[in-house]
């Protein structure tokens, strides 16, 4: 085991938008950052843009959360095996299925939408429970989409698979209650992300926020002085 970091955070879909954005600003407060999402390349590019504010070089961990679910199980303990800790959990992965009517949805698109939105939120929660509760003040921060709570056409796949992903967070939270961890949603409201672009391509991204706005509000319910538990908290004053 190497020398143990003072905080050390597990950030999901950390090789663009919101999640790299995010491990930057935790990285650039000294934290150190383990990062993972699909692709090596976008990994070792936030690894740079952290190094550049600063921060600690970051563990990178390639992972297709569909593809090779069953390995998310292995994060907790590899994490705490190389580091002696777990502080902090960063939840940013996600996709966006094809909108379509309920009556059209594709059993390949439900079963990624499942696994993606809701699935590894349910398999994380599993590995970095346990470290995270040995923490002096462990965080979990899971970003949600507004559309969870307010259905409208042709959003029912992504809609109901973020719906039970938030159900989760909150009976996690219920469950940790009178402990240190503190667990919460957040909805980074509309962001200049790909996934945005994908789902309103006629918006001008210009128009909205980047990542790096928001990043800085969500790596605030990362620090010890977070008391919320089992809230939803917007990451803007305006959000969908």
């Amino acid at each position: 085991m190497t020398d143990t970091p003072a905080r050390v955070a597990l950030i999901t879909g950390a090789s663009r938008g919101i999640g790299a954005a995010v491990a930057v600003e935790l990285g650039r407060r000294g934290i150190q950052c383990v990062l993972v999402a699909r692709t090596q390349g976008g990994l070792e590019e936030t690894d740079d843009a952290i190094r550049a504010a600063g921060g600690l070089p970051a563990t990178l961990f390639p992972l297709d959360l569909q593809k090779r679910a069953a390995d998310i199980d292995m994060l907790g303990p590899s994490i705490v095996a190389r580091f002696g800790r777990l502080d902090i959990l960063v939840h940013a992965a996600g996709v966006l299925p094809k909108l379509t009517p309920v009556a059209h949805i594709e059993p390949r698109d439900m079963e990624q939408s499942i696994a993606v939105n809701m699935a590894a939120t349910w398999r994380l929660i599993r590995t970095c429970d346990p470290p995270l509760r040995a923490a002096p003040a462990g965080r979990a921060v899971v970003l949600t989409d507004a559309m969870a709570a307010a259905p409208g056409p042709f959003w029912g796949l992504y809609g109901a698979a973020k719906a039970g992903m938030e159900h989760l967070v909150r009976c996690w939270a219920a469950e940790t209650a009178g402990g240190a961890l503190r667990a919460n949603l957040v909805d980074p409201g509309p962001v200049a992300t790909r996934l945005r672009g994908n789902a309103f391509p006629g918006q001008d991204p210009a128009q909205l926020p980047s990542p790096a706005d928001v990043a800085p509000a969500i790596a605030a319910l990362c620090e010890a002085a977070e008391t919320r538990h089992g809230a939803l908290i917007p990451a803007q004053a305006n959000t969908h």
